[in-house]
């Protein structure tokens, strides 16, 4: 995000007991050496933002490498890993020597850590650490009633059932698999913002067919609405190092729409999967073939007789991991690790 163009007030309730703040920092906030002003910058302002709100600080957790968690020394901190930052480097447009030490110093900062994926785990073993997989969730309520939700203005009314796939559009997507399922003649709903790490001509060319429908981005709140559009959701990921180390979020959103899902085969997917339920709702394909063939097995089965039961099913799942049950996993990692800890202050720039 570039955090000088966002507009509004930097810091604002978004609900009761949950506020947001958006720091205003310089430009050029990722430049070399700058970024150090810019971590500076933001542990300033978030000091200011808790003095505003008046409220004791018990704890903070940290998702990013940006030396975040010596804001507020003597309470239990947390580093939360979501990606492998440093595997991501290219794709991210930033050095991946300055991700590895910020990563490094998050965690030598932390009282205790959490990971979203076996692969992070493991990673982070290898490096001294002990972290906890405490999974990406859903917010399972929100996809409720999806196919009772008006249709949205933007996309046609398809004679078929849908394959679709909700997201960031970006390097980290197989096109190739989209282009196979296209190929195939199924309809194809694309909802979501295209990086510049998706080739533009070979995106073109795909949304240019008859069968493809490209929204662009759309705000998260109207999400459910084009989930009501879809019958099979799509994680179709390249398998890098990347990918292995993320737990795409998409999975458990189309499962809570009550859609089925056909995914590249992950290592989360297969975490996914160990659950016997999992293993039944959730198609993860190794191949290219087997992923479109899945894709068209899975639009067939959508008019069986047990589609509604189906639905339930995964609807009932997604609920299980559910972004309330994440939380309480947090927050009993920071309980155990409650009381004082001395992570030193260093906000100044430069360090």
């Amino acid at each position: 995000m570039n955090r000088t163009k966002v507009r509004g007030p930097a810091l604002r309730q978004e609900k009761p007991g949950l506020w947001r703040l958006v720091p205003r920092v310089l430009p050029g906030a990722q430049r070399p050496g700058m970024h150090h002003v810019t971590a500076w910058l933001t542990r300033v302002k978030v000091r200011r933002a808790v003095a505003k709100l008046g409220q004791p600080v018990t704890a903070v957790v940290a998702a990013v490498p940006d030396n975040l968690l010596t804001t507020f020394p003597g309470v239990p901190t947390l580093y939360y890993v979501t990606d492998d930052l440093a595997a991501g480097a290219e794709l991210l447009g930033l050095p991946r020597e300055r991700l590895l030490a910020g990563e490094r110093r998050q965690a030598e900062s932390a009282t205790t850590i959490a990971v979203v994926s076996p692969v992070l785990g493991e990673r982070f073993a290898a490096m001294g650490f002990d972290a906890t997989v405490v999974p990406n969730g859903c917010s399972a309520s929100a996809y409720e009633g999806v196919d009772d939700l008006p249709w949205p203005d933007d996309i046609p009314r398809f004679d078929r059932p849908v394959a679709g796939f909700v997201g960031h559009i970006n390097g980290r997507l197989d096109l190739g698999l989209l282009e196979d399922i296209a190929d195939a003649g199924h309809p194809l709903l694309l909802v979501g913002p295209r990086h510049f790490s998706c080739p533009a001509e070979r995106f073109a060319a795909l949304t240019a067919r008859p069968n493809v429908v490209w929204t662009g981005m759309r705000p998260h709140t109207e999400l459910p609405r084009y989930m009501r559009a879809i019958t099979v959701g799509l994680t179709p990921y390249v398998v890098d190092d990347f990918n292995r180390a993320s737990f795409p979020l998409k999975t458990l959103e189309y499962l809570a729409a009550g859609r089925s899902v056909v995914s590249t085969s992950l290592p989360a997917t297969d975490w996914l999967r160990e659950d016997a339920e999992g293993a039944a709702l959730i198609r993860a394909e190794s191949s290219r073939d087997a992923f479109v063939k899945a894709v068209h097995e899975e639009l067939a089965a959508s008019s069986g007789p047990d589609r509604a039961d189906l639905a339930v099913r995964r609807r009932a799942y997604a609920a299980r991991h559910d972004w309330m049950h994440r939380a309480r996993e947090v927050a009993g990692l920071l309980n155990q690790v409650g009381g004082p800890h001395d992570s030193g202050d260093q906000a100044r720039p430069g360090r």
